[in-house]
């Protein structure tokens, strides 16, 4: 009696959505276990995804799934209670604490460089493209490259911080392109090996640090998809160190997922599966904490943008699954799928955004031209 209450109950909500189970469509779902209804139900999106993983249910276009699922707000339906149990935690305990601060870096960075060359762009850039007249992955990535460095108005000679640098692929491209000095900061051991090798020979220095440990001074600091590993309570800390090795001329990009709610941690299958004692801020964290130590001078908001990035690196990772499948298993792919899939349909649905902010130590005077 009680599983027929959940299938009428998750059916009837998905059917609102435009969503069918065994319907026509890319974007209907095929159920393989009676339990994937409780399931959801009961567990919000950790139970969607665990059972994903299990096999119990399929669909053929999962991007479009949860665009329409996320479109319709089915999330909200559903996951009222693991959410409220969720902003306990967050707000009791510093997830992103310095005694954590590596965990994603053990956890997600270093499951295999093979993986991330294989899913990312030539440079592997591990964040959102830019794809504004650009044809393919590669384009678009060296169209946000460009767009961040741009917006940054960098000259010869300057010295750059790189805040979350990854594989090291935004730091080469600054010292070939615009004639800098870079320094590049990450929690992961594989990224700081594949970094110092990709940059050998340039004017780039790569560490393996917290931001919390950062000294001396910088013309220039940009950060693109790390801040949504920091976490609320060291929102403040972050903006002041930002400032403090900001020159006082100098300019700070910060390029990062935001949500439009402001929330203590993200949802629990991400943080369990994929990236652990991460959030996303809102536009009031962000402002709140920055507020009074830099100027803000643009916000740029492109989130689309990130759909289609996540769809390409989907794609490639199809496209090179069987060299994989000797490293990884075929639980993982599914649970990589997922994450890709709906992670896009999140960015369509504009559940989530992507933000550029660009800020100033004291305020820029006179006219700021900001490319697009």
């Amino acid at each position: 009696m009680a599983e027929s209450f959940y299938r009428r109950k998750l059916r009837s909500l998905l059917e609102s959505a435009g969503v069918l189970v065994d319907g026509p469509n890319p974007w209907d779902i095929r159920v393989h276990d009676d339990r994937f209804y409780k399931r959801v139900l009961t567990e919000a999106h950790l139970g969607t995804g665990e059972s994903y993983m299990d096999g119990w249910w399929d669909c053929d276009a999962l991007d479009e799934f949860f665009y329409r699922v996320l479109r319709r707000g089915l999330d909200r339906e559903v996951s009222a209670i693991p959410r409220f149990i969720g902003s306990i935690l967050g707000k009791a305990v510093n997830l992103q604490n310095p005694g954590r601060s590596f965990t994603v870096g053990q956890t997600h960075y270093n499951i295999g460089n093979d993986l991330y060359r294989a899913m990312l762009d030539r440079r592997m850039i591990y964040s959102c493209g830019y794809w504004r007249n650009a044809r393919n992955l590669d384009e678009a990535q060296e169209r946000k490259l460009r767009l961040v460095f741009g917006k940054l108005n960098i000259e010869r000679g300057m010295h750059l911080l790189d805040i979350g640098c990854g594989w090291g692929g935004a730091a080469r491209f600054a010292a070939e392109e615009y004639g800098v000095r870079v320094t590049g900061l990450t929690i992961s051991t594989e990224q700081e090996k594949l970094a110092r090798e990709y940059c050998a020979g340039l004017p780039v220095e790569i560490k393996l640090m917290d931001y919390r440990d950062l000294s001396g001074t910088y013309d220039r600091i940009y950060s693109i998809g790390m801040f949504e590993h920091v976490g609320h309570k060291n929102y403040p800390a972050y903006f002041q160190t930002v400032r403090r090795v900001l020159a006082p001329e100098g300019l700070f990009l910060l390029h990062t997922i935001g949500s439009n709610r402001t929330g203590t941690n993200t949802d629990k299958w991400t943080s369990r599966y994929i990236f652990p004692n991460s959030m996303l801020p809102s536009a009031n964290h962000i402002t709140r904490a920055s507020e009074g130590l830099l100027v803000l001078e643009d916000w740029h908001s492109f989130g689309h943008d990130y759909s289609l990035t996540l769809k390409s690196w989907a794609d490639n990772i199809e496209q090179h699954r069987q060299a994989l499948e000797n490293d990884y298993s075929e639980r993982f792919f599914r649970m990589w799928r997922y994450y890709l899939l709906s992670a896009a349909g999140s960015f369509r649905a504009r559940h989530v955004q992507l933000w550029q902010i660009v800020y100033s130590h004291g305020g820029i005077e006179g006219p700021f031209e900001v490319p697009r």
